[in-house]
């Protein structure tokens, strides 16, 4: 079994889906829009370009998403997704490229448990937590 996070935009699921591959040098996959497909009955007539689905594979690992209906949106809460680095100067990139035009909740500094952490929503609206390990 894998988990793969699925994200929720109010409309900037493109916009953000292409930030995060160029971030984390990733391939998006897929993205759908509503236009065309049996959903498209179901938004707005202006939202037939909003994604439905869209899929990002970074490395192994699988980030997926989708522009919710506006009368279904929520924003994200208690739920960040959880990044995890060997190499700070990379954890460091990730945390600056992320934490633009976004709140940092906890600053990118040295803990007990980690080298470096840091927690963050960014400008998108999506939570992240940042842990760059201790060298062994």
């Amino acid at each position: 079994m894998q988990i793969a996070p699925y994200l929720n935009f109010n409309g900037q699921c493109e916009e953000a889906f292409k930030f995060y591959e160029q971030c984390f040098g990733g391939k998006i996959t897929a993205m759908l829009t509503y236009e065309g497909s049996p959903a498209a009955e179901q938004v707005p007539p202006d939202w037939g370009k909003k994604i439905l689905h869209t899929h990002l594979i970074v490395g192994d690992r699988e980030l997926m998403g989708s522009d919710a209906p506006p009368k279904m949106f929520e924003e994200s809460k208690g739920v960040y997704i959880s990044l995890q680095f060997n190499d700070l100067t990379e954890a460091e990139r990730i945390f600056n490229a992320l934490a633009e035009n976004g709140t940092v909740q906890m600053p990118f500094e040295e803990t007990f448990w980690a080298e470096r952490f840091a927690m963050l929503v960014d400008r998108f609206g999506t939570l992240w937590m940042i842990n760059c390990d201790r060298a062994a």
